[in-house]
């Protein structure tokens, strides 16, 4: 019985999305309520050197975003869905900037796998747009799936480890409240 167990733990399909809309300390926190999300690593993407450090990212000189690789389960949660979340909770609409955090490592990103995620987020910014969901034109960028770097241990569950600091209170808590608002039915823990 144990192998019966093990071979349907094994055979459960895990893709992954690359996503950058910010401060992945705020990306990170939402994504990691949602069923069928099985991991989300914040790291760095999009840029022209290997193995950045946080400080060289910060220069802006590298060409790095501020990114989560998600791993998620697509018979649990899709990948439109994770596209619709990610749209909900940043502004698509400011280019290099989230709020008062500004730089090209904040810019808004999607970071495809295959074609068939290409024309998703392709799709989905060309309907935001026709339903003007933003009274300005929507900044996100698609582009291919080239490398991604894990970011250095502390930045990993910020959120969760320091939820009493000032940032996590003033910028991250309001993020995650919108999809604990808008998104009930998707969370892996269900709020009183």
């Amino acid at each position: 019985m144990s192998g019966q167990n093990e071979k349907e733990v094994s055979s459960k399909q895990i893709e992954l999305a690359t996503l950058g809309g910010g401060c992945f300390w705020c990306t990170e926190a939402v994504f990691s309520l949602l069923k069928g999300v099985e991991k989300v690593e914040p790291g760095y993407s999009g840029g022209e050197i290997e193995n950045p450090t946080y400080e060289q990212v910060s220069t802006g000189t590298t060409g790095h975003a501020e990114v989560i690789q998600i791993s998620f389960n697509p018979e649990e949660i899709s990948y439109k869905e994770i596209l619709e979340i990610f749209f909900s909770t940043h502004d698509p609409t400011t280019l290099n900037r989230q709020g008062d955090e500004v730089g090209i490592k904040y810019r808004s990103i999607i970071f495809f796998y295959n074609e068939q995620q290409k024309e998703i987020a392709e799709k989905m910014i060309k309907e935001i747009t026709e339903a003007k969901v933003w009274n300005r034109p929507i900044m996100t960028k698609v582009e291919p799936f080239k490398t991604f770097y894990g970011a250095e241990e502390y930045h990993k569950n910020y959120f969760k480890r320091h939820p009493e600091s000032a940032y996590c209170r003033i910028v991250i808590a309001p993020k995650i409240d919108k999809p604990q608002k808008n998104y009930l039915s998707r969370l892996k823990v269900q709020l009183l």
